[in-house]
């Protein structure tokens, strides 16, 4: 047995698209190329960012080492250099992780594409990865000469140059690994014993779903699912809005404090089982996907965890004590997501439902401390009043009188030092003062005030009584 190795296409693979752009303007740059765009470039680019390779545009790569004849190869490899600085940003935001988690099994990562070597390998040497394989063209006297050393690697032409790597390597291709979104790869992904097809186009989804290859999209967390480059959850957030919940009222504002790029903490507190929807539909006004921290019994119900599953939530199994959760949580934050959880962990019961004070966990505070990212506090009330937790549904028929339903998104904010007690305390502080002043006065709850907030829609026997008083303030 050989050792294994992790095979990665290029462009709409561990890019965001295509790397052409950005090679032609580097080659411009160094005086290679004419500073005149070529008729359709910029089209034929954006066809192929959406759809991926076809044969006409590969006949065309084919022919780019007759076009290069007399190009300096010094001069070419700089500007692989330049085009680096700008590629290195275009990485795709989850292709980092799976990198490090290849060389974390001891697994050589190799860059395989069409692209010419000389203006790639300044790109592979920024991502640390192992090796290149990518066409070579011929050279005399330190110019090109016009043809191909070796494969043209595209299509079986790179199946055979991985092999022939792979060989002279001593790495078993039936124990590696193969990266790609292009329908013409799949000879090399066939040839691999753990073929991936990411952001496949559309002839490669067909055969990846007739194979059962794993299908990733490396700009969202694992276990995604796109459907010609959206998310369903994109597709739900453009179609949401409060006109199609006549049952609540809604008074929603600050959005605008949610960021419109990079990681965040979205948090919230939790006063019904209505607040996710209350939550979900200010994010909507926003655009951003976002990845919710959920107990394990919503991912365990039919339909419900399979959906939630869909849309990136995390599961928390709480009595398991595993850091899995935050750990998938901080990866998706370093991505560039969003992530939503209430630091309340669960409703709370009895009198701690009326509390001015909030308690919460720390699962926020480590999340901040892990990952530098900053928070964004959001406020929620009078979703107890649509779907108090003494009910198994909301009160879908009340809609002549619908209750008020207020959303206030706070300022980001960072917390700093390493005491988790104390930043709990500021992000539950935070929470609190976008509520109303109503929420911030002292409360006593009447027995049937009391009976609401529990599952039961009844006050507990002493004894059941007694071992509520026992459990942590917030616990189930």
């Amino acid at each position: 047995m050989g050792r294994e190795a992790a095979f990665f296409d290029l462009d709409r693979t561990l890019l965001r698209g295509a790397s052409g752009p950005v090679i032609s303007d580097a080659l411009k740059q160094v005086g290679l190329m004419s500073d005149r765009n070529i008729p359709g470039e910029a089209l034929v680019y954006r066809i192929f960012d959406l759809v991926g390779e076809s044969r006409p545009t590969m006949q065309l790569a084919r022919q780019a080492a007759r076009f290069a004849r007399g190009w300096a190869r010094e001069t070419a490899q700089e500007a692989g250099r330049i085009a680096a600085e700008t590629l290195a940003t275009a990485v795709q935001p989850f292709a980092g992780p799976l990198i490090e988690e290849h060389h974390a099994a001891g697994r050589r990562v190799v860059l395989a594409t069409t692209t010419p070597y000389d203006l790639i390998k300044p790109l592979a040497d920024a991502l640390g990865l192992d090796d290149v394989i990518a066409t070579r063209y011929g050279e005399a006297d330190g110019k090109y000469d016009g043809t191909i050393n070796g494969e043209f690697v595209w299509g079986k032409g790179k199946l055979r140059a991985v092999q022939e790597w792979a060989a002279e390597h001593d790495v078993s291709m039936s124990d590696s690994y193969a990266y790609s979104d292009s329908w013409y790869d799949a000879p090399l992904l066939a040839a691999v014993g753990h073929p991936h097809a990411v952001n496949p186009d559309p002839r490669l989804m067909v055969r990846a779903t007739l194979q059962r290859w794993p299908v990733l999209h490396l700009d969202v967390p694992s276990g995604i699912p796109k459907v010609l480059g959206v998310e369903p959850q994109q597709v739900i957030m453009a179609a949401s809005s409060p006109l199609l919940l006549p049952y609540a009222r809604f008074d929603i504002s600050g959005t605008e404090n949610i960021p419109e790029t990079g990681g965040a903490i979205i948090v919230g507190n939790h006063r019904s089982y209505f607040d996710p929807m209350a939550m979900g539909l200010a994010l909507a006004q926003r655009g951003r996907p976002v990845r919710f921290l959920g107990k394990k019994e919503v991912f365990d119900t039919p339909v419900v965890g399979t959906l939630a599953k869909a849309f990136g939530g995390i599961r928390v199994d709480r009595g398991t004590g595993s850091d899995e959760p935050l750990m998938a949580a901080a990866d998706a934050l370093r991505g560039g997501q969003l992530v939503a959880l209430m630091p309340q962990g669960t409703i709370p019961r009895g009198e701690a439902f009326f509390e001015p004070e909030l308690k919460g966990r720390w699962g926020a505070a480590r999340l901040a401390q892990m990952t530098g990212v900053k928070i964004v506090p959001v406020g929620l009330w009078g979703t107890e009043r649509v779907w108090p937790r003494s009910s198994k549904l909301p009160n879908v028929l009340n809609v002549t009188n619908p209750p008020r339903v207020t959303v206030r998104v706070g300022e980001p904010f960072e917390v700093s030092g390493d005491d988790l007690d104390e930043n709990t305390t500021l992000i539950m502080s935070k929470i609190v003062e976008l509520l109303p002043p109503e929420a911030r006065e002292k409360h006593t709850p009447t027995p049937e005030e009391l009976a609401r907030t529990y599952p039961s829609g009844k006050l507990p026997t002493d004894e059941e009584a007694t071992d509520e008083k026992g459990r942590r303030p917030g616990s189930d």
